[in-house]
């Protein structure tokens, strides 16, 4: 058995259509819509579950009522559940960006915050920002931002569907436009703005940054970027943290795979190409499903494609 959820669906500045056009998302027409929170246990945002006679039940609510059976023994019910699982539409740059470390977290009144990019989609010239160039330093940086000239300092990678990056608190950040990209992270919404790249809304006004916070986070020191590039394995780890485990399996049709036993841990499912059947249960392609610790999970698919499993973060 799997848990099933409602999307929450937000407008951003550098959001486009590609939910639609590539996940047959029923979002807004004509909206920049950037994000998509496919399960969220936050005060503000609450997944709606969208099956099981508990369909009427928030994720919260659902923990209160059944946290062992969904997390395993000794789950604390009022703990929040700690993975946040989006889609980012990135139809133009994001700003550069950083999440703060646990040690400066606190310190800001924000949340440590590591996050994994899983490619879908990229166009021919879409790119990723992540941390300096080498041989660049805090000086040089400091200069290029006063200069508004932070391409030649950040370090630019080419965007690869099947790609993965692991972004870790305190590593400086932008997503270019032409992607569309799978996020799984912390349970956290801390981001702190340092640049983004001379922006203004139709207005003329532009996003609040927040430079001196973001200097305070960067690692200026990460010149050294992992990208985990797709291969064809029949399982991959693509990350591998204090916070989650991500694997990526090579699905073919009529195939079973055996994911969990009974009484193992919890982990989320992410049907990348194809859908799956789990039991009687049904996952599409590009959806979240959460397997509780108190079921087995076995699953199939008819078509050729790719699943991303998260787990090993109830310890955290």
């Amino acid at each position: 058995m799997i848990f099933k959820f409602e999307p929450h669906y937000f407008e951003r500045a550098w959001g486009g259509q590609s939910l639609r056009h590539v996940l047959s998302r029923k979002i807004p027409s004509g909206k920049k819509i950037g994000e998509s929170w496919e399960l969220v246990d936050r005060e503000d945002y609450q997944s709606s579950l969208t099956n099981h006679e508990y369909k009427t039940y928030s994720i919260r609510e659902l923990l209160q009522l059944k946290s062992e059976f969904i997390m395993g023994p000794g789950w604390d019910k009022n703990r929040r559940f700690p993975i946040l699982v989006k889609w980012l539409d990135c139809t133009e740059r994001l700003s550069l960006q950083v999440h703060p470390p646990a040690r400066w977290a606190d310190a800001l009144g924000g949340q440590p915050k590591t996050e994994n990019w899983y490619i879908m989609h990229a166009d021919d010239n879409a790119a990723l920002f992540l941390g300096l160039k080498k041989g660049k330093t805090k000086e040089d940086f400091l200069e290029a931002l006063a200069e508004e000239n932070l391409e030649s300092v950040c370090q630019q990678i080419k965007s690869k569907p099947g790609n993965s990056v692991l972004v870790e608190s305190g590593r400086m950040h932008a997503i270019d436009g032409g992607n569309l990209i799978l996020e799984i992270q912390q349970n956290s919404d801390t981001t702190y703005r340092v640049y983004d790249w001379g922006r203004r809304d139709k207005n003329g006004n532009s996003r609040k940054l927040h430079v001196e916070e973001s200097l305070k986070c960067i690692d200026f020191n990460d010149t050294n970027v992992e990208i985990i590039e797709a291969n064809h394995e029949p399982v991959q780890t693509l990350a591998d943290c204090e916070h989650f485990r991500i694997r990526k399996f090579k699905l073919h049709p009529n195939r079973q795979i055996r994911l969990k036993d009974l009484n193992e841990q919890c982990v989320l499912l992410n049907p990348i190409g194809t859908s799956l059947q789990i039991g009687q249960m049904h996952l599409d392609s590009g959806h979240t499903g959460l397997s509780p610790y108190g079921a087995s999970c076995t699953i199939s698919s008819d078509n050729e494609g790719d699943l991303i499993v998260t787990d090993n973060f109830t310890d955290n």
